[in-house]
């Protein structure tokens, strides 16, 4: 909710009917809390304006500029999947009023240093540092919690909302910020800015969220890490958002990374021109949230995706050619509209494919990838553009988006549709005696009757169930059959610790538990198929095998 990437799909209620663009704002805690996040955004907006005109009134330095503000986007690279890994530990209502008093304690340090004039260059970027590790350690909380917040039918709506604000903070943010700077100082611009915290803290104060009971089984930080991973390298679903991701984006860049030098030495515009652009862009973006709802009507996501990709390339190669200034600005208002519907798309897909227990986790690794594509992309382009000029360059990143775009279409995106809520249909291991939560590792096998005819099927099934299994806390999957009975087959899969096989116990999910009834319908025997837990032998245990 706070940034340009928000994701925010991805309730596993029943899908109703399509909802319009506005349609989220009827839920009142939904609206309260955008409300809020916008005009946060605003003061995040209006503190960095001061920032910076303070570090180039200190220092006359543009690098000194530059400096600051890679102290703000270091820590998201830092800190994002950490940050994810604590959102799904942590009650993120909790966190987030947390990090909210933080950071207004960094803008209220600014106000201070600002107001007496011992503000340098190296207590602006340390201080903006600690704000940008505010925001990483917040993001995946924000996106983690919009199903929350609204029913399925609106969240994509949400999604493109989100969006939309903070193209609406990033218009009046600068602008608000410069008018305050100029009339009244940074100190006052600051202070602001403080203000704003307040109020987005009292907004989540007034939300009375259910806060998450913990017990045994709650995670760890290391463990909750590494099940995170886990999930993500088998879950295909990941691999594919991922990657679409991560290939648009790289290619997008060169659009953003040479903007400043479009509006400026090849279209002949000032820094008034270059607002004006970033201003078309925030209008775009908002028109294009309108329209989004009749567009999801008409394409496939994988549809919205190739038109987006294909407008984008289009817009980039008609800037290469230097077009009037004037027209400049129609072809950023289309490029907001594309972008937001791509954004838009990407991060509804990702929270489509995220159950609730690993969904910090998850958006954590998209903004990871989100951030590396732009940066790296932005890094590659401007050398390119240094080699070959910035025409050919947009050409070239042009060339790549329609490329990418074509070259994926056999690998389209999921559908995100799936019920991923806790079945809770596996029964309770049986036990001899308690048993100890980090022993381990655990073997769990599972023993099925299937007819010679019925194999291939059979095992084309458990192929699908074997990604559940390792998603869902699995290190190891096999299937093994009896070379007296071939048709005793045996499915096997290893676990850590007694503990993260209860927690696979609560993972599971009726999407899950469908492909599970599948493999059942082969087992041709009229006993359900015999399961079977396995310790690993403590050889300190008088009562295991000698040393």
């Amino acid at each position: 909710m706070t940034a340009d990437t928000s994701p925010g799909a991805g309730s596993d209620a029943a899908s109703t009917p399509r909802a319009g663009a506005f349609a989220p704002l009827r839920n009142r805690l939904f609206a309260v809390l955008w409300a809020a996040t916008v005009l946060g955004n605003v003061g995040t907006f209006m503190r960095d304006v001061a920032s910076a005109w303070l570090v180039l009134d200190l220092s006359g330095s543009p690098g000194a500029v530059a400096l600051v503000q890679a102290a703000a986007t270091l820590p998201i690279f830092l800190l994002a999947i950490p940050a994810g890994v604590l959102s799904d530990i942590m009650d993120r209502r909790r966190m987030l009023i947390a990090v909210q008093c933080a950071l207004a304690c960094v803008s209220a340090a600014l106000m201070l240093l600002a107001s007496t004039g011992s503000a340098t260059v190296a207590s602006i970027a340390a201080l903006t540092f600690l704000g940008g590790v505010g925001a990483a350690l917040m993001a995946p909380s924000w996106q983690a919690i919009v199903p929350e917040l609204v029913p399925r039918s609106e969240l994509k709506g949400a999604i493109a909302l989100n969006s939309l604000g903070f193209n609406i903070s990033r218009a009046i943010g600068p602008a608000l910020g410069g008018a305050i700077l100029a009339g009244f100082g940074a100190a006052a611009t600051y202070a602001a800015d403080v203000l704003t915290y307040a109020v987005v803290v009292a907004s989540l104060l007034w939300w009375r969220r259910e806060p998450a009971t913990r017990d045994a089984l709650s995670e760890e930080f290391t463990g909750a890490l590494k099940a995170g991973l886990r999930f993500a390298r088998a879950s295909r679903d990941t691999h594919r958002v991922l990657l679409r991701a991560g290939l648009f984006f790289a290619c997008a860049s060169a659009l953003w990374a040479l903007l400043p030098v479009v509006a400026g030495p090849m279209l002949g515009g000032g820094p008034g021109f270059y607002g004006l652009l970033l201003a078309s862009v925030g209008a775009g973006a908002v028109g294009g949230a309108v329209l989004l709802p009749k567009l999801r009507g008409r394409l496939s996501p994988d549809g919205i995706l190739l038109a987006g990709s294909v407008v984008t390339a289009a817009l980039m190669a008609v800037l290469s050619l230097a077009p009037p200034r004037w027209a400049a600005v129609p072809i950023l208002l289309v490029q907001g509209a594309a972008w937001i519907a791509v954004l838009t798309t990407l991060n509804a897909t990702m929270q489509g494919i995220l159950p609730n227990w690993v969904r910090g986790r998850g958006l954590a690794l998209y903004l990871t990838v989100f951030n590396g594509a732009m940066t790296a992309g932005s890094l590659a382009w401007g050398g390119l553009a240094e080699a070959a000029g910035v025409p050919a360059t947009l050409c070239a990143g042009a060339a790549g988006l329609l490329a990418v775009a074509l070259a994926v279409r056999g690998r389209p995106l999921p559908a995100g549709e799936a019920d991923l809520a806790p079945s809770n249909h596996w029964p309770e291991p049986l036990l001899a005696a308690p048993v100890r939560g980090d022993r381990g590792p655990v073997l769990i096998t599972v023993e099925y009757r299937i007819h010679e005819g019925d194999r291939p099927g059979f095992l084309a099934v458990l192929g699908r169930l074997s990604e559940e299994r390792r998603r869902d806390g699995a290190y190891a999957w096999g299937v093994s059959e009896d070379a007296s009975d071939p048709q005793r087959i045996v499915e096997w899969f290893f676990v850590e610790s007694w503990f993260e096989h209860l927690r696979q116990h609560r993972r599971v999910s009726h999407a899950d538990a469908d492909v599970q009834a599948e493999v059942l319908a082969f087992h041709r025997s009229a006993q359900p198929p015999a399961v079977t837990h396995f310790l690993a032998v403590d050889r300190g245990d008088p009562a295991g095998p000698p040393p």
